[in-house]
């Protein structure tokens, strides 16, 4: 491991991960578990299938085309399956597969903590943007 010597904060382990995996694969599977939006619709299937309009209304703040967008990228990684209802209209449900349900039991504790401590969240975003110039902030304020 040839310039990973003295490095002390990562157990070795993850170390010869990082280096023995493959980063841009890794990379892209957080960024589709860590989205916020796939977050919310893991945790939203977790009692039940679901059709996109019940959904639409658990997640309000999305729109229709991103919600779409991540489930067809959620079904397309292997975290939830697309039923399609023989009906007029055609009716579509989501549910979580094996996989989508090991991803439930990681999230789902990262949504709740999200829950929590989300007024701490927003008093610390407002004392960091009521004592730094706007020009001075790495990020937008949301």
């Amino acid at each position: 491991m040839a310039g990973w010597q003295g490095v002390t904060f990562l157990k070795p382990s993850y170390v010869e991960l990082m280096i023995e995996g493959d980063c841009a694969e890794v990379g892209g599977i957080l960024s589709r578990v860590g989205d916020k939006w796939s977050v919310l619709v893991v945790v939203a299937l977790a009692d039940r299938p679901l059709h996109f309009n019940e959904l639409k209304r658990l997640i309000d703040a999305v729109s229709a085309k991103v919600l779409t967008s991540t489930l067809k990228a959620l079904v397309r990684d292997g975290f939830i399956i697309r039923h399609e209802i023989s009906a007029m209209p055609t009716r579509v449900s989501y549910e979580l597969t094996p996989l989508g349900r090991d991803l439930l039991t990681v999230v789902r504790d990262l949504a709740l903590w999200s829950v929590r401590n989300r007024f701490a969240i927003r008093e610390a975003r407002k004392t960091y943007d009521a004592s730094t110039p706007p020009a001075r902030r790495l990020i937008k304020a949301v």
